[in-house]
């Protein structure tokens, strides 16, 4: 009787998680198209390239787009149970290991620019020139790959040559043999979460200093800055709470699986595609000259150009 009543639970339970993956892709597909355009107009226009914060824009973009194609494709290999070589699942966590920490990195880089251009305007052009933004790029993915080379680094002592050549289902779990390698990977994304929970304190603190301060267009500008650096903190926090998603799940599977399936499905689009629909809001819409070039460019031109913008 226990064994029908699972049977049927779970022929009810695919058709749900059906719908979901479904839905999934037209959430991704949503907003790949939405980067994909937000992406073009920022090559469009020589200011927004020669610019700090439009660049690291741009990294946020192109981060985010890599980041849910490559998740997308392993939902659906997880999805059909579609095995394939270590060595790729290797290449395909590197890269995703990576730019899940790009991503709110460069949203604390992002938070900087606004503290510089807010609490030290006439440092602002020194500090935040294209080169130091170059610079700026270089160490983000520096600090980022840290992460990456320490589980890696662990892997490769604790793994034989043959591994690489079996074919599974690709998940993170598969690089963590040991239960002090999740609670490593655990404290180093604490550790990540620290900082820049410090850093975007510290430049809220200071930047409604100066907000109280100001006056005229100068405190119109740092109200702004403030909302700014409000909604970078908000995405940042759905954006580390995705770094301690794994080891809750991990806890969820102990107990049920179809509860891990829904708290997974739950964790993806709140913590994964949620932080990473903001940034066309907080630079794509909010930004006054960002906003009309992209209005001009999906419009093929026919919205008329403000003057002063172009």
């Amino acid at each position: 009787m226990e064994a029908n009543n699972s049977q049927t639970g779970g022929g009810s339970s695919v058709h749900e998680i059906n719908d979901k993956v479904i839905l999934v892709q037209v959430f991704v597909s949503v907003f790949l198209c939405i980067n994909v355009l937000l992406i073009i107009t920022f090559f469009m226009k020589d200011s927004f390239y020669t610019t700090t914060r439009y660049i690291l824009f741009a990294v946020t973009l192109l981060s985010d787009c890599l980041f849910l194609l490559m998740t997308d494709i392993l939902l659906i290999f997880s999805y059909f149970r579609f095995a394939i070589q270590m060595w790729l699942c290797l290449i395909v966590y590197t890269v995703l290991s990576l730019y899940t920490f790009v991503t709110p990195v460069t949203l604390t880089a992002m938070t900087l620019e606004r503290y510089v251009a807010i609490c030290m305007p006439l440092r602002h052009a020194e500090l935040c020139c294209t080169r130091s933004t170059m610079h700026c790029i270089l160490i983000i993915h520096g600090l980022s790959s840290v992460p990456c080379i320490v589980v890696l680094s662990i892997f490769f002592a604790s793994v034989t040559h043959s591994f690489y050549t079996q074919g599974r289902i690709c998940s993170v779990e598969i690089f963590i043999h040991h239960r002090w390698q999740s609670h490593l990977r655990s404290a180093i994304s604490q550790f990540y979460f620290l900082i820049m929970v410090i850093l975007i304190v510290f430049s809220y603190v200071k930047i409604v200093k100066v907000a109280k301060a100001a006056s005229g267009e100068d405190k119109k500008s740092s109200w702004k800055g403030l909302r700014t650096v409000i909604l970078h903190g908000f995405q940042l926090l759905l954006c580390l709470i995705q770094l301690w998603c794994p080891f809750i799940e991990a806890a969820v599977l102990q107990i049920n699986l179809m509860l891990f399936i829904n708290v997974r499905y739950f964790n993806y689009i709140t913590f994964i595609l949620a932080p990473r629909c903001l940034s066309p809001l907080i630079y794509g819409l909010r930004d006054e000259m960002f906003f009309h070039a992209l209005k001009y460019y999906a419009l093929c031109g026919l919205y008329k150009k403000p003057l002063g913008l172009f």
